[in-house]
Formats: structure tokens, C-alpha cells, sequence
């Protein structure tokens, strides 16, 4: 399960939405004593300025590392959009996930008046759906379903 703030969930989408048509890509990072929880977003710049692929800075990519370390995060995520897809990994994806412990969170903006926030583990080959717990400001919770 992987969970975030509903202010968290509302600046991916946005960060999604600002990039379109082109894909948009960033890091979640979280906590040792809570590995579900999202703590900070880091936006990242797509270096590959695609509708159909994404990369990240790599010289941006050290330095938020850099930052996560200072600050006692660790990476727990990866996001990145669809523009014209479903949230579900493409065989890229698979090919280029990096641990079964890291979650892959895809937002669909197929229909950008109802982007989609799905979320899933890569192993190997093998992807598997995670619910996405998203609390929203007045402490209730709405789960995005797999």
C-alpha cells in the first residue's frame, strides 16, 4: 500500500496536467519508520521531453538525492504520466523498474477532466496492482482501487 496526502496526490496530478502533452516524472520519498507513507514530492524535469517516454535530469536526480539524505528520506517512488494511455505500465516501464520495492505511480490523463492515480510493485516481470490510500484534509480517506 503506498499512501498519500490528498495535497500530495493534487500535485502530481498538477505537475501531470502542467507537463501535457508531454510526459512529467518525479520521486517519492518517505520515512524508514513509515516505508507506505509518502512524506515529500520532488518534481522532476523530463529530460526526454516526450509524449511517449520520460528520463530524468541526471545531474537533478543526485542533487534531490542529496537532499532526501540530508533530510532522513529514502526513495519509495516513482511517478510519471500517460498522456494517452491507461495507468498501467508499459513494457518500458517494466524493462526499466529499478526494485519490487519501490512504487511505480502512473497518472492517466487519457481523459484530462478525470486523470487517474494507480499505483504497483515490478518484479521482474511481473506487475502487480497496490492500493493507493489517499487522506484527504478533514482526516477521512479515499482509496484509489487497483
Amino acid at each position: 500500500m503506498l499512501r498519500l496526502s490528498q495535497v500530495q496526490s493534487e500535485e502530481i496530478i498538477a505537475h501531470c496536467q502542467a507537463a501535457y502533452p508531454k510526459e512529467a516524472c518525479g520521486l517519492l520519498a518517505g520515512v524508514a519508520d513509515q516505508p507506505e507513507a509518502v512524506v515529500q514530492v520532488y518534481a522532476m524535469t523530463n529530460v526526454e521531453d516526450s509524449p511517449i517516454g520520460y528520463a530524468m535530469d541526471p545531474k537533478e536526480q543526485l542533487l534531490v538525492e542529496k537532499q532526501m539524505r540530508t533530510r532522513g528520506q529514502r526513495l519509495i517512488g516513482i511517478y510519471h504520466s500517460h498522456t494517452a494511455s491507461a495507468a498501467y505500465p508499459s513494457s518500458v516501464d517494466v524493462r526499466l523498474a529499478i526494485s519490487a520495492d519501490t512504487s511505480y505511480v502512473l497518472v492517466s490523463l487519457k481523459d484530462r477532466q478525470r486523470p487517474e492515480l494507480k499505483s504497483y510493485r515490478i518484479q521482474g516481470t511481473t506487475i502487480i496492482s497496490e492500493e493507493v490510500q489517499v487522506e484527504t484534509a478533514a482526516g477521512g480517506r479515499r482509496i484509489a482501487s487497483p
